[in-house]
């Protein structure tokens, strides 16, 4: 998926629709950190997109620095804009954990929020988590939000006609508009939770347990290894 300027700006409402507790989720997230961090922390955002993350982050934690990373320099652009009004320390790279060019410093935190879906293949997906993990501390917290479920599972389907019915009621989205998305959201990568749970312990994650689920969607909070 390109994520053009128009689409970046559409992103904001977009994704609140199809994550209806995206809020709620960034919130327990920052609880997470701030109940796991000091007062000064490093901090890794793979996926930094339009700055949600950052801003939500940031909040009451002057000292927390962050390096955002996105493909996106639309993106990007829209987070630089949207983040300056902030004291942290804020850096944002254009690429990925595997293309960037990092700094030396081991992170003391970092999160992958509504990224891994994104990566199609099995063997991607893990290189992006164990670089993610070699650029933390010891016991570092980490953050992991996907979709995830098996398409064609009768749980998965029943999830699929919750989300539908969301769109339906909460949009004016034509019938074909709607089926449309629905096709592409299909064509993303899902996997089963047993299957992510063993992914972020192969790339070097401890005590990986769900923090969080809607519809499609779920989160993991553990710890570098």
């Amino acid at each position: 998926m390109e994520f053009n300027s128009t689409l970046a700006n559409e992103y904001e409402k977009g994704i609140r629709r199809t994550l209806p507790s995206y809020d709620a989720m960034l919130r327990l997230t920052k609880t997470f950190y701030q109940s796991a961090l000091q007062e000064q922390a490093h901090f890794l955002v793979i996926g930094s997109g339009s700055g949600n993350e950052i801003l939500q982050l940031a909040e009451q934690r002057p000292h927390w620095s962050f390096v955002g990373i996105d493909p996106s320099e639309a993106m990007l652009e829209i987070a630089e804009h949207r983040l300056q009004p902030l004291s942290n320390d804020i850096s944002l790279l254009q690429g990925t954990i595997l293309t960037a060019t990092m700094p030396d410093k081991k992170f003391d935190a970092a999160s992958c929020i509504l990224v891994l879906h994104f990566i199609a293949s099995y063997e991607e997906k893990l290189a992006t988590l164990q670089g993610i993990a070699s650029h933390l501390k010891t016991g570092a917290p980490f953050v992991l939000v996907s979709k995830y479920g098996q398409l064609n599972s009768v749980e998965t389907e029943l999830q699929f006609d919750l989300w539908r019915a969301y769109w339906q009621q909460h949009t004016k989205l034509s019938a074909t508009d709607l089926a449309n998305m629905e096709q592409s959201i299909r064509s993303l990568s899902f996997m089963r939770e047993e299957d992510i749970v063993a992914l972020l312990q192969q790339a070097g994650f401890t005590q990986p347990s769900r923090f969080f689920a809607t519809t499609l969607f779920a989160g993991w909070i553990c710890y570098k290894a």
